[in-house]
């Protein structure tokens, strides 16, 4: 069995050898992004993390949601993702932090919202990771788990087939979300899009 730093590793391992062409490889993804954050339903002067943030890529759209008086901040595991999202000007649209999501250096029920592009399928501990970000948002905030292709669409890509083990299944998302306190309001799987949407309970 690894160790939670054996499954850091692998993490930054795998994004630093993509960082640099990240972006360019996925050009198209922006609109789908947008539109994603959308579904969050933020408001001006709101609060908001994106876990996981890579390049960056919500950062935009999220602090546009928020405007000037909001909050967005962008944390992720590894380094070179930062720095490829400080390259591409994404630091304008929010603070970046180098962080783990087991352990967020964030308050609790701080944020109104958590955004959360690809991340579930490199968490360590998902519960518990679930639970993390349960923590930083306030009662009633939303949680957006996103990818801007189907999970049909992303194994095809990967050369794979889905298992009925997979996570973002709805059959086994929903109940692994409300073991951590959320409660799934929303799921969508299409080849354009992947999109689960939940509500903090409590």
């Amino acid at each position: 069995m690894r160790s939670m730093s054996d499954d850091h590793t692998h993490v930054q391992e795998f994004f630093t050898a993509r960082a640099a062409d990240w972006d360019s490889r996925f050009p198209d993804d922006g609109p789908a992004y947008a539109a994603a954050v959308a579904n969050l339903g933020l408001r001006p002067g709101d609060r908001v993390l994106d876990a996981g943030c890579g390049t960056g890529r919500a950062l935009t759209p999220l602090r546009a949601a928020v405007g000037p008086s909001g909050v967005v901040a962008g944390i992720d595991l590894t380094p070179a993702m930062l720095q490829a999202a400080a390259r591409a000007g994404r630091g304008r649209a929010g603070r970046l932090l180098l962080a783990d999501v087991a352990a967020l250096p964030l308050r609790s029920a701080s944020m109104d919202a958590v955004f959360a592009a690809g991340l579930i399928a490199h968490l360590p501990k998902p519960s518990e990771n679930l639970r993390e970000l349960v923590r930083v948002v306030r009662p009633g905030g939303m949680l957006a788990l996103f990818h801007p292709i189907g999970r049909a669409a992303l194994a095809a890509r990967q050369g794979r087939q889905i298992t009925p083990d997979d996570l973002r299944a709805e059959a086994n998302l929903g109940p692994l979300l409300a073991r951590a306190g959320w409660r799934m309001t929303s799921y969508v799987d299409e080849d354009a899009r992947f999109l689960a949407m939940a509500v903090r309970e409590g």
